[in-house]
């Protein structure tokens, strides 16, 4: 009986596990191997012209002003969009949760449309909403005797402008997330709040909140995740400008790689980003147990 479990396990577990290995395992092994050498254009025809140097590409990364650029600038981003995305999230989720919402399955729809549009077509509109003379933005400023912003072009506003199109982009796929968690939550326990005579923010701080403590963790986590790999948006509206500010760290990443074919320095990068990804993985869930137990 034993020995058809295993068979069975191997039979459907298998093939899995083979493109896992082959897909996954494989490149990450090879990629960090890369990143001890001066893999480069010349390497990719011939394998032996790399040359195995060490630690070198790490020790020059941290001495690379302009990594520590791209590296301040996807933390600016991470720092400031993460919480504002998930909170925005939380908000449309609990009104749209709210029992006096009508049409509560047309308004899911239009808030999720934006995270499955295409990043092109989302790019496309958002510039000419940004746009210095026309844009919508600054026609709206207008209205309040405001002067025109170069919002793309400004260094201030560059980024800001970057994390406003992300959050709305993103912000749908978190609010369904929560959603699913709110109607988890038992009715009961509102219920029982209501007749003790607790208020609605007495209610979300002692029910709400505690109720969504593994949604707001997971969605925590891939939202950080997700964010610290920047990249599409800076590349297609700014290209990374003005003046390396909105330069992000993926974005840095590919241009060493793929621009300059520096590839073992590119491998480095992406090491880097991924210890740091995993760092701030382990610090969100001590804070969320932490929090859980108090």
């Amino acid at each position: 009986m034993k020995n058809n479990n295993l068979k069975a396990l191997f039979v459907f577990l298998g093939p899995a596990m083979l493109a896992i290995l082959v897909f996954f395992f494989i490149p990450v092994i090879s990629a960090f191997a890369i990143s001890f050498t001066d893999f480069d254009i010349y390497s990719l025809g011939n394998f032996s012209n790399a040359r195995f140097i060490g630690l070198r590409n790490y020790t020059q990364l941290f001495e690379d002003p302009l990594f520590w650029t791209a590296l301040q600038n996807t933390f600016f981003f991470v720092i400031l969009a993460g919480p504002l995305s998930v909170c925005v999230s939380l908000f449309a989720a609990m009104v749209l949760n709210a029992k006096l919402v009508k049409f509560k399955a047309i308004f899911r729809l239009t808030y999720f449309m934006p995270v499955v549009t295409t990043l092109i077509a989302v790019a496309i509109v958002w510039r000419f909403i940004y746009h210095p003379r026309f844009g919508l933005l600054n026609y709206l400023l207008g209205f309040f005797q405001l002067n025109p912003v170069d919002w793309l072009g400004d260094p201030v506003w560059a980024m800001p402008a970057i994390i406003m199109m992300s959050v709305w982009k993103n912000f749908g796929y978190n609010m369904i997330i929560f959603i699913a968690g709110l109607n988890n939550i038992p009715s009961d326990l509102y219920e029982a709040a209501t007749i003790e005579g607790a208020s609605w923010q007495q209610q979300f701080r002692s029910i709400t909140l505690p109720m969504l403590a593994p949604t707001t963790l997971f969605i925590s986590v891939i939202t950080m995740i997700g964010y610290f790999q920047l990249f599409a948006e800076p590349y297609i509206m700014t290209q990374g400008g003005p003046l390396n500010k909105t330069l992000s760290i993926v974005q840095y990443m590919y241009q060493e790689g793929f621009r300059w074919w520096n590839m073992g320095y590119s491998a480095a990068i992406a090491f880097v980003l991924f210890f740091i990804i995993f760092i701030g993985t382990v610090i969100q869930t001590i804070i969320q147990k932490k929090l859980k137990q108090a």
